[in-house]
C-alpha cells in the first residue's frame, strides 16, 4: 500500500483518480481549491482525505503536504481552462492559467521532494491535453500550459530519474466532464465520430491510464494519450 496524492480531486478525472487509487488499496489524499460539497461527497464515497488548496499557492501547497506527509504517487492533475480568442483574453486570467496549470506543478513537485529523496524513490504523474500536443483554435493559453506540463514532464524525467523518481504524463482528448457542459452537444457528437474508437472519453479512462503509469517501473518521461485516436 501506498500514499496518493492526487490534485484537483474533487470532481472530473481527478475524482476518478481518487476512487480507483482507493480501490486499490492506497492511501489516498486530495486537494481541492473551493467545491466543498463535491470533496465531501469525494471523501464519503472513497474514504480519502480532502485538503482545501490553491496549487497557485506556493505556501497553501507547502501546508498541505505538511499535513499529508510521506508520499509515493504524485498525480498533479488540478487545471482550469479558458475558451476565447486570445486577443479578448484578460492579462490576468493568462496569468491564472499559468499559475494553476504550470506554476501548481513547480509548487506540488517542489514540495514532494523530501519525501521522494529521502526514500530515492517516487513517482509523478501529470496531466496534459492532446491540445497541448496539437494546440486548438481559441483555446491558446490552454494549450500553451498543457505543451509546457509536456515540457516540464520530460525534462523532469531526465533530471529527477538519477534520484528514482520516475515522470510521466497522460495527455487526454475530449473526456466528458464538467469542462464540457458548455460545448454544443452536436461537437461532441462530432469529435466522437472523428475518433477511431467512436466515443469520447470518461474519467475513467484516464484515471486507468494514471494507474497505468503508476504500476510501469521502466516508464518514465512518457506522454500517454489518452483520447480514443483523436490525436495520432
Amino acid at each position: 500500500m501506498s500514499t496518493v496524492l492526487i490534485t484537483g480531486g474533487s470532481r472530473g478525472i481527478g475524482a476518478a483518480a481518487v476512487e480507483l487509487f482507493a480501490q486499490r488499496g492506497d492511501t489516498v489524499y486530495f486537494l481541492y481549491e473551493k467545491n466543498h460539497d463535491a470533496a465531501n461527497a469525494v471523501m464519503q464515497h472513497t474514504g480519502a482525505t480532502g485538503i482545501c488548496c490553491d496549487v497557485a499557492d506556493g505556501e497553501a501547497v507547502r501546508s498541505a503536504f505538511r499535513q499529508v506527509g510521506d508520499v509515493d504517487t504524485l498525480i498533479c492533475n488540478a487545471g482550469i481552462c479558458h475558451t476565447g480568442l486570445m486577443s479578448m483574453m484578460p492579462e490576468a486570467d493568462w496569468d491564472r492559467i499559468f499559475s494553476v496549470n504550470v506554476k501548481g506543478i513547480y509548487h506540488c513537485v517542489n514540495a514532494a521532494m523530501e519525501s521522494f529523496l529521502k526514500k530515492q524513490r517516487g513517482c509523478v504523474i501529470t496531466v496534459s491535453s492532446m491540445w497541448g500536443q496539437v494546440g486548438a483554435s481559441c483555446e491558446a493559453a490552454y494549450s500553451a500550459t498543457k505543451g509546457a506540463v509536456i515540457s516540464l514532464t520530460k525534462a523532469l524525467a531526465k533530471e529527477l530519474g538519477p534520484a528514482g523518481i520516475r515522470v510521466n504524463c497522460v495527455a487526454p482528448g475530449v473526456i466528458l466532464t464538467d469542462m464540457c457542459q458548455n460545448v454544443d452537444p452536436e461537437i461532441l457528437n462530432e469529435m466522437a465520430q472523428e475518433a477511431p474508437v467512436g466515443r469520447n472519453g470518461t474519467p475513467e479512462d484516464v484515471a486507468k491510464a494514471m494507474a497505468y503509469l503508476v504500476d510501469a517501473d521502466f516508464v518514465t518521461g512518457h506522454v500517454l494519450s489518452v483520447n480514443g485516436g483523436y490525436v495520432i
